[in-house]
């Protein structure tokens, strides 16, 4: 008879999963013992990397990945790591140890108290099997659920003494099943949408991070040159669903209330297409809609559709949604919006790089398809004014705002991509949440290049607590950290850059590299 440990295996294998994020605890180690050739372990040195690299190697690929976490503990340490895959709809298998089945009732140590209801409500589906024959069939089951529309992270906990048991002698009838999501699109609910947009007078297009989840960029290129319609990118994107220098592009729309609703006045039809409605984040208070703007948005996500506070709502499948509209809508006359002017180059004095030189010197320097991680919260509204990205899958964010994701996802998507550069883009106070990746980019010899823009201080905070008109706030500024010497001893080269022209020559030593390379920049805030 097979044992648990060896079908579990066959059905990732089958199910074309080969990969295994992880850092290991005393409880997976029966899980890894006797690692199949075929297979390759990603260690990572602490779990919220792990799951940040796997993140980031799931949104890439567009494939489920597969994650090892050491029990309650590591689960604990992945949360916050897990709370963006949850609002990316990354498909994660989250699996986890738990101690073998006779010592759970009497909480021994590394037990996982009530393990499935630990990771909630950050996952889809959370469970552990109520026996040892049955974990290939959760396994199973996981690996559909993480896959579904809408995707997201799903939880598996495995008492350890479980994978030398015997497997359920049916199991192989897990190995190649496969499921499909083919939601036919309603017809006239369609075709009502496209007369609405080809009618209306003046229509906007809000874009989201399923519409490059989906690889539906390109159709949503030709739906607004088709309606000759601006574009924005939902508020807090972590995702670029359209190429910034279009003559449609009009940006990233802030996250208040009011702010986008004054954005929008003036348009008769509002069509969302891949994106909560909104993300808000400051209180900004106002009307969700002016009058006269009526809203349409396109999710496939029930929740997401559900919570919005205005407009109707239509749940399906982005891309054939994309695909469908781009299709029937009437190709009006006339010319494309004008673009947008590109930012002028600012002042640079001998001091600290302004962001914008930073940026300027990046959109000259990388590779047409290069990849960006952003994790400079402080800049983001001048990255995506200089920034060139036109390739779907060009830009990943932080989706639910959790930092620390930025240095592990741009190790997974270098993975996931080995044919782009990725350039990850992180503040000082973000790169200390998670700067342990830099040892398994190293140890991999995974050529991302992580540039730090160190201005010594949390500059988010410091404009947040404008906002909210908070003085003295104590915490907000971080000296002192030598990034550099940080990247050496995890065993990344380390390049420091002060001026424009010490910024290129590094980046033109990191491009040639063929491992990581961490480059430090003294920066300022934005220009105002």
């Amino acid at each position: 008879m097979a044992s648990v440990h060896s079908t579990t295996y066959e059905l990732l294998r089958r199910q074309g999963i080969d990969t295994v994020f992880g850092n290991p605890g005393s409880n997976e180690l029966p899980f890894l013992k006797n690692f199949p050739e075929d297979f390759r372990y990603i260690l990572a040195l602490q779990e919220a990397v792990v799951v940040g690299i796997a993140d980031g190697y799931a949104q890439a690929s567009r494939k489920p990945a597969f994650v090892n976490l050491h029990s309650a503990a590591g689960t604990g340490n992945a949360m916050g790591a897990l709370s963006n895959a949850w609002n990316s709809h990354s498909p994660l298998i989250v699996t986890a140890g738990q101690q073998t089945r006779a010592m759970i009732g009497v909480e021994a140590l590394l037990t996982n108290v009530d393990a499935s209801n630990l990771p909630r409500p950050l996952v889809k589906w959370s469970y552990e099997p109520a026996s040892a024959a049955e974990v290939p069939h959760a396994m199973s089951r996981a690996i559909h659920m993480a896959s579904m529309a809408p995707r997201g992270p799903v939880y598996v906990s495995v008492p350890y003494d479980d994978w030398d048991r015997e497997a359920d002698p049916q199991s192989h009838h897990l190995f190649d099943r496969q499921v499909s999501t083919s939601v036919r699109l309603d017809d006239e609910a369609l075709q009502r949408l496209a007369n609405a947009l080809s009618s209306a007078s003046n229509p906007v297009i809000v874009l989201g991070p399923d519409v490059d989840a989906a690889n539906a960029n390109a159709d949503c290129v030709t739906l607004a040159e088709r309606l000759k319609a601006p574009v924005w990118v939902a508020p807090s994107a972590p995702r670029c669903p359209f190429p910034t220098r279009h003559p449609c592009f009009r940006g990233l729309l802030p996250a208040g209330i009011a702010a986008i609703s004054n954005l929008l006045e003036g348009h008769d039809l509002v069509l969302v297409l891949g994106a909560p409605v909104f993300r808000y984040h400051q209180y900004d208070p106002g009307q969700y809609l002016k009058a006269g703007t009526r809203l349409v948005s396109v999710t496939c996500d029930p929740l997401e559709a559900a919570r919005a506070p205005m407009g109707d709502a239509i749940v399906a499948d982005i891309g054939a949604m994309a695909a469908a509209l781009a299709a029937r809508v009437t190709d009006r006359a006339g010319p494309l919006p004008a673009a947008l002017a590109l930012p002028a180059p600012v002042a640079q004095d001998l001091g600290a790089l302004r962001p914008e030189s930073v940026f300027d010197t990046l959109d000259q320097m990388a590779p047409a398809d290069a990849i960006y991680l952003n994790e400079s919260t402080s800049t983001t509204a001048v990255m995506w004014q200089r920034l060139n990205m036109a390739n779907p899958g060009s830009y990943y964010f932080c989706a639910a705002g959790g930092l620390g994701f930025a240095m592990p996802a741009a190790v997974g998507v270098q993975l996931a991509e080995p044919q782009r550069q990725v350039i990850a883009v992180i503040g000082d106070g973000s790169a200390n949440y998670s700067i342990s990746a830099l040892w398994t980019a190293a140890h991999y010899q995974i050529p991302a290049i992580f540039v730090i823009m160190n201005n010594g201080t949390y500059g988010a905070l410091r404009w947040f607590a404008g906002v909210l008109e908070a003085e003295n706030v104590p915490g907000l500024d971080v000296p002192g950290i030598d990034f550099c010497s940080l990247a050496k001893g995890y065993g990344v080269q380390a390049l420091k850059a002060a001026t424009v022209t010490e910024l290129r020559q590094a980046l033109e030593q990191a491009l040639a590299s063929k491992g990581p390379v961490l480059i430090e920049v003294s920066t300022t805030g934005p220009a105002k």
